[in-house]
């Protein structure tokens, strides 16, 4: 192997770190920030030496595109926003067109069909460990059960939002996690699941 220098194999213990407390990879800002290193491109250059020396692989077309040599690792796409709060517009990128996409490895989500992911937005789901700004990754599916967090497509106002599902007389409670807010009610016939919580992936500050 290669002979790393003291600042590589740095960039390589942050790594490391990183990817064992949060289970998932550091984007380049992250590396930065964490190392006080002065800029991306040279997070980058010492990236390209861990490569050359086969201890990183990179996806260069993903922001969390870095994996540990050997990891076994499957894509999932990101397909637009949602929000963790009241509902807005229906997120419009499919899976198939979507531009973007994180690098899981199976101990955070196992390969299947129907991943994909979705950038939260607010914070009705911070007491369920979901904040502003964090990724969650969903199962696309229709079946779900009581308290699972789900993204819903409200049909009557065209509109998503993400909150735990509940049927109760008749009708759907769409519960935030969050004591200053209160629940969304719905007829079920308005309500459309679109996938449910698998993982979530937290945005670093």
């Amino acid at each position: 192997m290669k002979t790393l220098t003291h600042r590589q194999l740095a960039v390589l213990s942050f790594i490391e770190t990183f990817i064992a407390s949060n289970r998932y990879p550091p984007t380049y800002e992250e590396i930065r920030r964490g190392l006080g290193l002065s800029t991306k491109s040279l997070v980058n250059h010492h990236l390209n030496a861990l490569e050359e020396a086969g201890v990183i692989e990179r996806d260069r077309l993903t922001s969390r595109g870095l994996r540990l040599a050997g990891q076994s690792v499957h894509r999932v796409p990101v397909v637009g926003s949602i929000v963790a709060g009241l509902p807005v517009t229906s997120f419009a990128e499919s899976i198939d067109t979507a531009r973007e996409a994180l690098l899981l490895t199976s101990d955070i989500a196992a390969p299947q069909e129907g991943l994909f992911a979705l950038r939260v937005r607010g914070d009705s789901m911070i007491d369920a460990m979901v904040s502003d700004g964090d990724l969650v990754v969903m199962k696309r599916q229709s079946d779900v059960r009581d308290g699972d967090m789900v993204a819903v497509w409200l049909k009557d106002r065209d509109e998503t939002t993400l909150k735990r599902f509940f049927r109760e007389n008749g009708r759907i409670r769409l519960q935030p996690a969050n004591p200053t807010m209160g629940p969304i009610f719905a007829h079920p016939r308005n309500v459309e699941v679109q996938g449910k919580v698998v993982a979530v992936i937290r945005r670093v500050h």
